[in-house]
């Protein structure tokens, strides 16, 4: 953050882990500071990390900065309940739904997602796509759907225990 008069800029300051070099990706240039909230203003002048990473991974402001991000380089950790393909069956829903909690964009696709939590293979979830077994906010999901904060998934429990169960019988029978 820096101050001339009555005016602010600020920025996100980057450091190349490979060369050393900088560089200041500007939030904001020649504000005033009663432009913003207060609590905003408050979170950057204390460096608040969670809206500096909210910041750096956002796709508007790397546009509007002219800047290229390595966003497929990004490291990321699913958290999810493992809940096994015996607990789903036995379960009353017809469907499985669950919220994605991702506040950053860095073109995660859903399908990966998918695959990872529920344990399937990429042929088994391209059957799910196929039937349209699997809805993104009420809209059967597309191959390329990148992950946004907040997307609802629901899932047909019936047709995705119809494809486990195939699939572990197929398996059982190269054994």
């Amino acid at each position: 953050m820096n101050a001339q008069k009555k005016n602010i800029d600020i920025w996100l300051i980057y450091r190349c882990v490979k060369c050393n070099n900088r560089y200041n990706m500007t939030l904001f240039s020649r504000i005033r500071t009663e432009s913003i909230s207060k609590d905003l203003f408050n979170k950057l002048s204390e460096n608040n990390t969670d809206l500096a990473w909210e910041y750096a991974f956002s796709h508007e402001l790397r546009r509007r900065n002219n800047a290229e991000a390595d966003i497929d380089s990004v490291e990321y950790e699913i958290q999810y309940t493992d809940i096994s393909i015996e607990e789903l069956a036995n379960s009353d829903n017809e469907i499985i739904t669950f919220k994605i909690n991702c506040p950053f964009d860095f073109n995660l696709r859903m399908s990966t997602v998918i695959r990872s939590c529920l344990q399937i293979s990429s042929s088994k979830l391209n059957q799910l796509i196929e039937s349209q077994s699997i809805l993104v906010h009420e809209r059967p999901l597309q191959k390329k759907h990148k992950i946004r904060n907040g997307d609802l998934v629901r899932i047909s429990r019936e047709k995705l225990i119809h494809i486990k169960l195939v699939e572990n019988d197929i398996s059982h029978l190269e054994k």
